[in-house]
């Protein structure tokens, strides 16, 4: 098979979990080839790089092999090779370090373990300069002394 429909292909492909995710990514111009937006019928062609926004990043994907019909996980090798440019692993990195600074829409109050969390990771930016209390110390005795 030369051409597939780019949903079935996306969710044969196991990048979305269902077609209809698939199919609605596709409407809301989450899915791109070569910078335009498509419809979830259009064809796609070995050899085409498919741009999937999930955000916060876009990752960028070259067909190697058209299906329609979901494969096992080992055989994903065969049907495309992963094309994301590195600058957006950072980016996805950098939100989970990031943690609850951009929380998504109606997930409500934070819970105890996420206030923990985020304390975790913003205490030490405030509390540590690089000083210690010691070195100041030593510091004020030494010229006391002279």
């Amino acid at each position: 098979m030369s051409e597939a429909r780019i949903d079935k292909w996306l969710w044969a492909a196991r990048i979305f979990k269902t077609r209809t995710i698939a199919a609605d990514a596709c409407k809301n111009g989450r899915i791109t080839i070569g910078g335009m937006n498509v419809k979830p019928s259009r064809p796609v062609k070995e050899g085409e790089v498919v741009d999937v926004r999930k955000p916060p990043v876009t990752y960028s994907f070259k067909i190697l092999k058209c299906i329609e019909n979901r494969v096992g996980a080992r055989l994903l090798p065969e049907i495309y090779e992963n094309v994301t440019d590195p600058r957006q692993y950072e980016i996805l990195e950098m939100s989970r370090i990031s943690g609850f600074v951009d929380r998504a829409r109606g997930t409500g109050r934070p819970t105890k373990k996420d206030r923990r969390q985020m304390d975790a990771f913003v205490e030490p930016a405030f509390f540590d300069f690089g000083m210690d209390e010691g070195d100041g110390d030593e510091d004020d005795s030494e010229n006391d002394d002279d």
